[in-house]
């Protein structure tokens, strides 16, 4: 289980992995040094790892190299750790933001193994943090609906032969090309989104609706016809795409709205000023 969590504005990538949250370590060190350009924060980490090495420290041999969406939205390979190891590598960087972080990861750890005893901790938790961000009751029941279509569908493809990461995302493009006549990047793109942020968190009602149709129908018709594979449930992610396709024009035809929309949610641009003043306060 791959996804995004954010600390103050950044985002940091995590996967859940031989029972315990591995994070990026690029993106720690991306908040631990304020850097929101990926290649200076990956620079500063290289020097770093090279540090470790000269140090003798475990630090470096104990990151694993696991695979996490890329800025071009691709799956590849990047050094992650796991909370024991990222709490050791923060205090080889000078940050004010070491502190906050340290609390912050121990916060997800503990949260996780709740969600695994009771997970219903993990829905409340992510409808408290739709609420914070302004959504609607009715758009959070119909984001946590559309989650659950999205879970029986990869739980589907999990038991059928179809490999997660690379395999998942394509076929998931494959579904939201076919009903919405756009993929998944160039989605993003009309609603100015970057790759680390969840595209479903900035649908309206009509999208969100329509992408569980899609997802519905694929899963539907794939237990029909047993589809097991990649390959096989191609088709049935293109049958399903086309069945929320037909109800998309229908609906525009009687409404004359276009449903794929480039609004989001994101916060207001901050104006010049604005941005300076808020770097002067740091």
């Amino acid at each position: 289980m791959e996804s995004l969590i954010p600390f103050e504005e950044e985002r940091i990538r995590k996967v859940w992995h031989r029972e315990r949250w591995f994070f990026s370590v690029i993106d720690i060190v991306a908040v631990l040094t304020d850097q929101t350009d990926f290649k200076k924060a990956k620079s500063y980490w290289t020097t770093l790892k090279s540090r470790l090495k000269k140090e003798g420290s475990e630090v470096v041999t104990k990151c694993d190299r696991l695979k996490l969406v890329a800025r071009d939205g691709k799956m590849r390979e990047t050094d992650v750790a796991d909370i024991e190891i990222l709490l050791r590598l923060i205090q080889s960087v000078p940050s004010p933001k070491a502190e906050p972080l340290k609390l912050w990861l121990a916060r997800v750890g503990t949260e996780r193994i709740a969600e695994i005893r009771d997970p219903s901790q993990g829905i409340d938790r992510a409808r408290d943090l739709w609420k914070k961000y302004g959504r609607s009751e009715k758009w959070i029941r119909q984001r946590m609906m559309g989650q659950e279509t999205r879970n029986r569908l990869t739980d589907y493809w999990k038991d059928h032969d179809v490999q997660e990461g690379d395999e998942y995302a394509i076929l998931t493009n494959i579904i939201h090309e076919e009903w919405s006549g756009l993929g998944v990047r160039e989605h993003k793109a009309l609603k100015k989104l970057d790759t680390a942020h969840n595209l479903r968190d900035h649908m309206n009602e009509a999208e969100l609706v329509l992408t569980a149709l899609a997802e519905l129908s694929t899963r539907q018709i794939a237990e029909s016809t047993g589809a097991t594979g990649f390959s096989e449930n191609t088709v049935p992610a293109r049958k399903g795409g086309r069945i929320a396709k037909n109800a998309r024009l229908e609906l525009e035809s009687k409404t004359g709205k276009r449903v794929v929309s480039g609004e989001n949610f994101l916060p207001p641009m901050k104006t010049g000023k604005e941005k300076r003043l808020r770097s002067e306060k740091k």
